[in-house]
């Protein structure tokens, strides 16, 4: 049975103290969460970095990863500066291989993604 997306948005500030948006999903990815995953990104501010928060996803299919590489396509047209973290090694892996990696940096944990901006 699937798990319902959800969304939460956090602001952090960077190392130098740059102010960045944290998008935090839980739940499974999945086509029904179009609305949650698309309509979170809509709502952020375009002109500071974003990090994306797979730590409490539990299932990403392919209509998922679709939504994703979507919503990070959109922040690519926006020069928008883009990382993912706490994703398990069988999703890095699959992200990789789909081409995420274009779009955004993926990192082990959130300290190491703020590391990276």
């Amino acid at each position: 049975m699937q798990t319902e997306t959800k969304a939460k948005v956090d602001e952090i500030l960077s190392a130098n103290g740059q102010p960045v948006t944290v998008l935090r999903f839980t739940g499974d990815i999945s086509s029904s969460s179009r609305d949650t995953v698309l309509g979170t990104y809509e709502g952020v501010v375009k002109s500071r970095p974003v990090l994306i928060d797979f730590s409490k996803v539990e299932y990403i299919n392919s209509s998922g990863i679709a939504l994703v590489i979507q919503m990070l396509m959109e922040a690519s047209k926006s020069d928008q500066t883009i990382a993912a973290f706490g994703l398990t090694p069988h999703f890095q892996k699959v992200f990789t291989m789909v081409g995420i990696t274009k779009y955004a940096a993926l990192h082990r944990d959130v300290a190491t993604a703020i590391a990276s901006l």
